[in-house]
């Protein structure tokens, strides 16, 4: 629950809140790459990059669903009010925490992909 509970606080623009409960959820399981998407968004919309950047990062290992925006978008069914939330909270910020230290989404995955397999 401690997820949902983030989400409708990074939807409704309170970060910090949204952190919060993120972090919470994570720690429940850190298996969960749409927690560690939605905490990327929410460190990015706060301007903390370096941790947007990592959270990103962990959310692309544990799932190929967030190689692109384009690929995240396209799968969903959204309603113009809800989409318009996403826009504006939840996609702005992965779009920062893809772009973070001045690498764009696809450069950064390619390096992640590129690296030794651990």
């Amino acid at each position: 629950m401690y997820y949902r509970i983030g989400e409708v606080h990074l939807l409704q623009s309170r970060t910090g809140k949204a952190i919060a409960s993120l972090e919470r959820a994570r720690s429940a399981d850190l298996e969960l790459s749409y927690v560690h998407a939605f905490l990327a968004s929410a460190y990015a919309l706060k301007g903390e990059t370096d941790r947007a950047a990592a959270e990103l990062e962990q959310a692309r290992r544990l799932s190929d669903g967030y190689s692109s925006m384009a690929q995240l978008t396209a799968g969903f069914f959204w309603v113009p009010k809800t989409r318009a939330l996403f826009e504006g909270t939840y996609f702005a910020g992965l779009r920062k925490a893809g772009d973070a230290g001045g690498m764009t989404a696809t450069r950064r995955l390619a390096a992640i992909l590129a690296a030794p397999w651990q």
